[in-house]
């Protein structure tokens, strides 16, 4: 059965406009016009326990608005919405018991208050019982190796420790599902490794159902087994990564590295992406060219030193997916 069960979801925004220059000021104060923008129009899915789903689209797609309204936040203008059985804006105060939320530019956490303070108020709001907050907390300080910045005032924390305190506050009541709208924006390299890792143990050792939204690809690489894209308030690809490479190519790319500087040539079966003094990067289909018959053809023309073979970034696709949405195939 679904944890999470959306249908036709939809969301309508009405935004004021004003007219510029100087008197556009004093005209808007008698008469305003307004607009409406759809941030969601009709969207539909179902995730399953477990699942650990990348959420992705351009600005303004409605990633976060899907995330609010799933979170109670946000009531939609039509459609329906079910988080383990309960309407997220209906029934608020038991489904917030059962979720989990860190937004990466918002604050759960008491800014003038050291960590394990605002973890204190944090267990009184969420009414847990003392024995299994104590055991909980242990273990996400633990996972999340926080012990030697409980007493740190919140805001004299750096952005990594402030987003690790932040995912064990919206964990210490056990929730079973984790919605996480842009956690390593703007994390050091180091910092992001360490959250995915723990994003990782959260979903493999405790089962806890993540929905991730992001504009780095490589946390959806690294993290996510379901990948999820909307655009202009509708899904228009679900599956996994590999299903995605598969829907709108099925390129690989060859980078060759030279003994010598080469002018470029053409290669029968591929397409040169690049072509520097010392390095060519060729484009091929391996069901029409295999790999094996191409770096034989290569080899027998070009002064090789080493060479590999990788598939497109899933940056690039999701990219290319942005510009022109005709890409996917059916």
């Amino acid at each position: 059965m679904s944890q999470i069960r959306v249908e036709n979801l939809s969301k309508r925004f009405r935004v004021a406009e004003r007219p510029s220059g100087r008197w556009g000021s004093v005209r808007g104060i008698f008469s305003r016009q307004y607009r409406e923008i759809a941030a969601l129009d009709g969207l539909s899915f179902s995730i399953e326990p477990g699942e650990l789903v990348g959420y992705v689209g351009p600005n303004g797609a409605g990633k976060s608005t899907t995330i609010k309204i799933l979170s109670g936040i946000l009531t939609p203008s039509s459609g329906t919405c079910e988080v383990l059985g309960l309407c997220p804006w209906k029934q608020r105060r038991q489904h917030v018991a059962n979720i989990g939320a860190v937004f990466g530019q918002r604050t759960q956490l008491w800014w003038d208050l050291p960590v394990e303070e605002s973890f204190e108020l944090l267990s009184d709001i969420y009414r847990i019982e003392r024995s299994r907050y104590g055991r909980t907390r242990r273990a996400l300080i633990e996972i999340l190796d926080l012990e030697d910045h409980l007493s740190t005032p919140v805001r004299q924390l750096s952005l990594g420790w402030r987003m690790r305190c932040e995912l064990a506050a919206a964990l210490l009541h056990e929730p079973p599902i984790l919605f996480l709208d842009e956690p390593t924006i703007g994390l050091d390299s180091v910092s992001k490794l360490a959250l995915r890792d723990h994003i990782r143990r959260l979903n493999q050792e405790r089962g806890v159902t993540v929905i991730l939204t992001t504009h780095d690809m490589d946390d959806i690489a690294s993290l996510c087994s379901r990948l999820m894209i909307i655009a202009e308030g509708n899904s228009i690809f679900d599956g996994s990564v590999e299903e995605l490479r598969r829907s709108v190519s099925n390129n690989r790319r060859l980078t060759v590295d030279l003994k010598r500087a080469t002018d470029p040539i053409d290669i029968e079966g591929a397409t040169v992406v690049e072509w520097q003094s010392h390095q060519a990067i060729f484009e091929y289909n391996p069901d029409i060219t295999a790999t094996p018959e191409l770096i034989q053809r290569i080899a027998a023309l070009l002064p090789l030193q080493d060479l590999k073979v990788e598939n497109p970034e899933i940056e690039e696709i999701i990219a290319r997916i942005y510009r022109d949405k005709d890409l996917l195939r059916s």
